[in-house]
């Protein structure tokens, strides 16, 4: 799973967390109101995500839309690169407008409002609603939730650290439990009420998050960068132009559910290269930052290919779950969606090995473009191993299993640290810009995860395994011998 959030929000000027608020685990009370509207948050996300492409392609008489699984499989990762999308403009938002609380809210709001469309509101109407709110609400979640966590300590409380940690571990539990459950209630009573079990989730953690909003520190319901008044009109019609044009290129047929993947990808790449060409090119960038920013460029299109192989779990592994993998266990077949959780318990597991390995290690671990590297090659590894399994009727359920812990093991080597060294080496006036570069990395890899998984036909398997997988490889040895010259350019950043 994908489990990162933005973290814009000013630091706040006085302690925020008291001794008074030791009620949670040791932390701030209002840790478990967070931790708890992240939860059932991500609950809902991957619950629903879980089944949403067997909803698109699965017939009309089995529960579902018909839609042909070539256009279906796109469009989950279109959805998917949406969220990373939207996380951008309500960070903005939540900067210059309303403020990150606020943001919060209203975008889990629109997430409980996506989910119960899903569930009540028929064919493709119910989906496009769904999915619009979903993909936004969930985005505007990703852009406050880890800034309010951070607003309950000042810098120098050593609970910081143990309190981001629990909050993700409310990350992972949601994005465990929610595919068994909205899974199990697909195979037995259908698709709606899976998505009404992830409606239900996100009205449970919206009413935790509500009940103790008042006691958030008093910065998080202020705006951090204020849009002066004078220009809120100008942006406000921007914005209007922009969903009229959105709304006219659908309604000319332009643009189509058929061919939405790849309007994004190319709306991600030309933002991509504006947000370097900005940077490369500005003079409030010194010569130093300019060289980090190149530096940036490789970890970009590394970080793009790795989740274009590690976003399928939603696309192409969904489609093998059901259709080639051998789900029978002592004579009780598993549901194909709970295989999306089987990343987030390995996660459980090793998040934290991984942590006290780099801890431990200090300055001798790997530098971030080798960790990037070797993330490539394993996920790049993980994919050829299906080829041997083409071999039986069916893949055992222990061999897929293998091969998601390959998966998890790469996320652990660049998942965790993208934003991080994004924040290393941004330009001092840029901060935000690479933070929304690493997301449109996200977004451009999850995109193309949708589009690469249409390629999975029969009698293609072996090839899409091995370009898919050997590309990944090559791509990963040739930033570990790049390491060296990058290192350079990162000037002094690890």
């Amino acid at each position: 799973m994908v489990r990162m959030t933005t973290t814009h929000a000013q630091e706040p000027h006085h302690p925020a967390a008291t001794d008074e608020g030791k009620t949670f685990f040791g932390h701030p009370r209002m840790l478990f109101n967070l931790f708890s509207v992240e939860l059932w948050e991500r609950f809902s996300f991957y619950g629903m995500q879980a089944i949403l492409a067997y909803y698109m392609y699965f017939s009309v008489a089995d529960g579902g839309l018909g839609i042909d699984q070539s256009i279906a499989l796109p469009l989950v990762g279109a959805y998917g690169g949406g969220v990373y999308l939207s996380a951008i403009i309500t960070a903005w938002i939540a900067d210059r407008l309303i403020g990150a609380e606020r943001t919060l809210f209203y975008s889990a709001v629109l997430v409980m409002i996506g989910h119960i469309a899903l569930a009540v509101l028929p064919g493709a109407a119910g989906l496009a609603v769904g999915l619009i709110c979903v993909a936004v609400g969930s985005g505007g979640v990703k852009a406050a939730a880890g800034s309010l966590v951070g607003s309950l300590y000042t810098r120098q409380d050593p609970r910081r650290d143990a309190g981001f940690s629990i909050f993700y571990m409310g990350v992972n539990i949601g994005a465990l439990v929610g595919p068994l459950l909205t899974g199990f209630l697909h195979e037995r009573i259908g698709f709606h009420y899976g998505f009404g079990a992830a409606a239900v989730g996100m009205v449970l953690g919206l009413a935790i998050y509500a009940a103790g909003r008042k006691d958030l520190p008093e910065e998080t319901h202020h705006v951090v960068n204020p849009l002066p008044k004078e220009l809120r009109l100008r942006y406000g019609l921007i914005a209007l132009a922009g969903v009229v044009v959105i709304v006219a290129l659908f309604a000319a047929g332009i643009v189509t559910p058929a061919n939405l993947a790849n309007v994004i990808v190319g709306v991600v790449v030309v933002a991509s290269i504006c947000y370097f060409v900005v940077l490369l090119r500005s003079k409030k960038v010194d010569a130093v930052e300019r060289s980090r920013v190149k530096a940036f460029i490789p970890l970009f299109v590394a970080s793009a290919a790795f989740f274009a192989l590690f976003q399928q779990q939603f696309t192409f592994i969904a489609v093998y779950s059901e259709e080639r993998l051998d789900r029978n266990i002592l004579g009780w077949e598993m549901p194909a969606s709970w295989v999306q959780s089987i990343n987030p318990l390995f996660i459980i597991i090793f998040a934290a090995i991984f942590a006290t390995i780099w801890t431990k290690m200090g300055e001798r671990q790997p530098s971030t473009p080798l960790k990037f590297g070797t993330a490539l090659i394993i996920i790049g590894i993980a994919y050829l191993v299906f080829i041997p399994l083409e071999s039986f009727e069916k893949t055992p359920l222990l061999a897929l299993v293998g091969i998601l812990l390959l998966v998890t093991w790469a996320e652990l080597f660049l998942s965790p640290i993208g934003l991080s060294v994004a924040t290393k080496l941004a330009p001092v006036a840029f901060t935000t810009q690479m933070l929304a570069l690493f997301y449109l990395s996200i977004s451009l890899g999850t995109t193309l995860a949708g589009i690469l998984a249409a390629f999975y036909t029969e009698g293609n398997e072996i090839p899409y395994f091995l370009s898919l997988g050997g590309t990944c490889v090559v791509l990963g040895l040739a930033l570990g011998a790049a390491t060296p010259s990058l290192k350079k350019l990162m000037a002094g950043v690890k």
